[in-house]
């Protein structure tokens, strides 16, 4: 499910208590505001309360009136909410490493809107992308990463997030493990991609690993990164059948498929305000 163009975002999360569909929705009602789509979810086990919706505005609608008015009502819900305008295209900057299937998946949907983004950055530790960084008119940084000073590479990987302003950082296939102090400056807005095989097959090679122990599965997550490798909120997995018949090749194509539309799913869901951080793990409305 795409966003429509003209449509305002609000999302919001709360503790559950009684009216907090009300809440919302009547004081977009009483705003003049016309409720395109609308998904919420009370987390019984949390105690936590989530809503997404996409609204048209009035003739005449302001955003600070709105806002206020919106963080006025919400105030004894203990209500957290956001405001996204019409036509918002977060900026993005892109990690890499050689693997190219990814970043050319994100790039062909940017060019035809199907991710309203703006990538503004292709970082990578080798330089063999840098034609089809350059080819879509994308500032490519090639850093090497010196094993004895790792800081100073992933210093200047910030440096271009900040200088960018880059909401969002998307590992599309970077093969380095980040340390846990980058980690933490990009807590909720740095999404990876990795396949997901099981029994789980680390270290190099893992479809010949899997075909070796005649897989039926294959598949990919994307998740937010966090200080546990692999192991942060998920947002989006993707899985397909093999069978005997399908050599290591055929599921290293396979796997390039899966995790590129995988990562896209993902990508959309987060620049649409689609997900939520509940604790480790993830609501996706």
């Amino acid at each position: 499910m795409s966003r429509a163009p003209d449509t305002w975002i609000l999302t919001a999360d709360c503790p559950s208590v009684l009216g907090t569909v009300d809440a919302v929705t009547r004081y977009l009602f009483e705003q003049g505001c016309y409720v395109t789509e609308h998904h919420s979810f009370d987390d019984r086990l949390s105690s936590r309360f989530f809503i997404r919706v996409e609204f048209r505005q009035p003739d005449g609608f302001d955003e600070a009136s709105f806002r206020a008015g919106l963080a006025e009502r919400g105030e004894s819900f203990g209500m957290i909410f956001e405001l996204t305008a019409p036509n918002y295209r977060p900026k993005v900057v892109i990690m890499v490493s050689k693997a190219d299937h990814c970043l050319n998946d994100l790039l062909y949907r940017q060019r035809i809107n199907q991710l309203s983004m703006d990538v503004v950055a292709v970082v990578s530790n080798h330089p063999d992308l840098e034609p089809l960084a350059r080819w879509h008119d994308i500032p490519y940084y090639h850093f090497p990463l010196d094993p004895n000073d790792k800081p100073a590479q992933e210093a200047r990987v910030m440096k271009v997030i900040e200088d960018t302003g880059a909401e969002l950082v998307v590992l599309a296939r970077y093969m380095q493990v980040l340390s846990p102090e980058l980690c933490r400056k990009l807590d909720g807005k740095a999404i990876n991609i990795h396949h997901s095989l099981l029994p789980g097959f680390k270290g190099a090679k893992p479809y010949h690993q899997a075909y070796n122990k005649g897989v039926k599965l294959v598949g990919a997550t994307a998740h937010y990164i966090n200080n546990d490798l692999d192991e942060g909120p998920i947002i989006a997995q993707g899985v397909e059948v093999v069978d005997h018949s399908h050599y290591p090749e055929d599921l290293i194509a396979k796997g390039r498929d899966i995790e590129g539309l995988t990562l896209a799913r993902a990508v959309g869901y987060h620049i649409e305000r689609r997900v939520f951080l509940n604790a480790n793990r993830t609501v996706v409305l």
